[in-house]
């Protein structure tokens, strides 16, 4: 009989949990970037992310969302650089990363949620731009740089439907992105603002 009675409890508990989580929602986001690296010479510059996501309810307050996103980050430099009779200005660092964040979200309200988690990016493409003695060059500097890069963030965001919502991240780099160890300081930062579609 009490055997029979706990298998009863566990049935009517899964049941219920079940009742009271959605399933798993895939969707599909987008936004700029606004990111930067550490380095003191450095300023902000825009770019954009996009990917995918799965968006897991494991109770009713909360729930983890892993995505896959590309992400297009860097830095500008903040004024100009003379060595040797050259001149360099304008320079642009551009760093492309396949990230993956893992965030726990809350949800405080069915529409709102607060949201924190690790986020682990590989780097692609690394490309620098700049005006030497006033004519423009490029070049591909991927070797410069740490494939590997890890980060925090925290965000929120909100859902204006079902299928539709808004979301505000900011990730703290927690890992050096110069490779060599020429500078234990040059970690990336990158807030992001952007528009999430649920399937």
């Amino acid at each position: 009989m009490k055997k029979l009675l706990s298998s009863l409890c566990i049935v009517i508990g899964t049941m219920t949990f079940a009742q009271l989580t959605d399933g798993p929602r895939f969707g599909i986001k987008a936004g700029g970037n606004l990111s930067s690296v550490t380095a003191s010479d450095s300023k902000s510059q825009f770019g954009f992310h996009a990917g995918a996501f799965v968006n897991i309810p494991v109770s009713e307050a909360f729930s983890i969302q892993p995505e896959v996103l590309y992400s297009q980050q860097g830095a500008k430099a903040k004024g100009s650089y003379s060595s040797g009779g050259i001149t360099v200005t304008n320079m642009k660092q551009t760093l492309g990363y396949i990230n993956v964040p893992v965030m726990v979200q809350y949800n405080a309200t069915p529409e709102f949620y607060l949201e924190a988690g690790p986020e682990f990016g590989l780097l692609v493409s690394a490309k620098a731009k700049g005006d030497v003695n006033g004519s423009t060059y490029k070049a591909d500097n991927k070797d410069s740089f740490e494939t590997f890069n890890f980060g925090l963030g925290i965000g929120l965001g909100y859902k204006f439907t079902s299928n539709l919502g808004v979301n505000v991240r900011y990730i703290a780099g927690l890992s050096n992105i110069v490779k060599n160890g020429l500078d234990d300081g040059t970690k990336n930062t990158n807030f992001q603002l952007g528009l999430n579609y649920y399937f």
